[in-house]
């Protein structure tokens, strides 16, 4: 009893002696018999130690000591191999963990100067001299344009559109009715889950009456939705189809900033070069059932298609609205809700379509038509059929495209086959 005692007696005076410190408690769960805490919630609650900030918050803001360790999410950075990826290194990654995790990928590594320390390269002489890394290719090419554009560049570039999308919706000018959430598991089973409409309210006297939604309201009504049935168009909406090009790409801020980064690159010489390639990449017809000329990659993403009996492509959000709206599409649920508090965010939609089911249709909601246009044919130039890493808002955004390889256009180009917002 009297060594039990005495035991006891011990911790006490030793957690009275360290209660107000974090000196071996860095990022401990919260733990009340504390007077004050050493994790990363303490800033919000305001209830910090007082040596919170130089034992806990410095060390884990470098990766010192904590290159390749495992993943923890109380920590505000990381040290690990994945941390490029998900753009989430501390600010000293590169310095004090290339040589112990190994700069063996490309990820976050685009253009940078030749390093005769490091197994493999990512710049544009690494092909010449046969030291790529593995996942060059992936991370650092660009396709048709020959070209290199970086992942930095994608990411930094995506963010000044972000800020320039002066056209998108307001939390006043679009409000959603999301309701019922489902698993990733349930997505097929094509039960309607939302007894009302997604979209609750809609400003259109104040988004529809602006040039750039004017003009992808005009195109939505020249396409058969039913592929195998070739499409063929008037003069009046091959118009259309050039004045949504100069309205969301040569009359926006935006557009503008998508074909100076392109031209500073080398992608085009001329604003003249930049539409009439976009025309081709986007408008031109190919076909993806039976030789007809059914499909374009604009009528794939922006109106959508029906293709062996389900939904294919239907990636746009103002489409989806006015169809519901007419009551020719029918909502169930949602199996994604991107991080976003304000517009644009991201869904993964489950819906019918006047008889046709769509198991996950993931759209940028709330944003520009020319926003729209302009991030699918960043990621389209710059990473054909890969995952195109960007960032909006500080957070990452993922679009996946797809090239269509059957037909091409120009010298050998090929054409938009799908891009769509990566929802999971």
């Amino acid at each position: 009893m009297k060594v039990a005692a005495i035991l006891l007696l011990c911790m006490a005076l030793f957690h009275q002696g360290h209660s107000n410190s974090c000196q071996g408690r860095c990022g401990y769960g919260i733990d009340t018999s504390y007077s004050c805490q050493c994790n990363t919630a303490c800033e919000r609650y305001n209830d910090c130690c007082s040596d919170y900030y130089t034992l806990c918050k410095e060390a884990a803001l470098s990766c010192n000591g904590r290159c390749g360790e495992s993943y923890n999410a109380q920590n505000p950075c990381h040290c690990n191999s994945l941390c490029p990826q998900y753009n989430n290194c501390c600010s000293d990654y590169s310095t004090l963990c290339n040589a112990v995790v190994g700069p063996t990928s490309c990820n976050g590594r685009c253009g940078e100067s030749y390093n005769a320390q490091n197994p493999c390269h990512c710049n544009s002489q690494c092909s010449q001299y046969n030291n790529c890394c593995s996942d060059y290719s992936d991370y650092c090419s660009t396709g048709d344009s020959g070209a290199t554009i970086t992942d930095a560049e994608i990411k930094s570039l995506s963010e000044t559109l972000f800020a320039l999308d002066t056209n998108k919706a307001s939390a006043s000018q679009l409000i959603l009715d999301p309701q019922a959430l489902v698993a990733d598991s349930q997505t097929s089973s094509q039960s309607d889950l939302s007894s009302r409409p997604l979209y609750k309210f809609v400003d259109e006297n104040a988004l529809f009456s602006r040039p750039t939604y004017a003009a992808l309201l005009n195109l939505f009504d020249n396409y058969k939705r039913i592929t195998g049935q070739a499409e063929s168009f008037t003069s009046q909406q091959l118009t259309e189809q050039e004045t949504f090009l100069k309205e969301t790409m040569l009359n926006t801020e935006l557009g503008r900033e998508l074909f100076a980064f392109l031209y500073t690159k080398g992608v085009y010489k001329s604003e003249a070069e930049f539409i009439e390639d976009l025309k081709n990449m986007w408008f031109g017809l190919y076909s993806r059932y039976n030789g007809a000329m059914d499909s374009s990659g604009f009528e794939h993403i922006f109106a959508g298609e029906i293709k062996g009996g389900k939904v294919s492509g239907f990636h746009n959000w103002i489409r989806f609205y006015l169809l519901e709206k007419r009551g020719e599409l029918n909502y169930y649920s949602h199996s994604f809700n991107g991080p976003w508090s304000n517009y644009p965010d991201v869904l993964g939609l489950q819906f019918h379509w006047d008889g046709y089911y769509k198991q996950v249709g993931s759209a940028v909601i709330g944003c520009s038509p020319e926003f729209d246009l302009a991030l699918y044919s960043l990621c389209y130039i710059a990473r054909p059929g890969k995952y195109c890493y960007l960032s909006l808002g500080g957070k990452q955004f993922i679009i996946q495209t797809y090239t269509w390889d059957n037909s091409s256009y120009g010298n050998g180009k090929k054409y938009i086959g799908s891009a769509y917002p990566v929802s999971m």
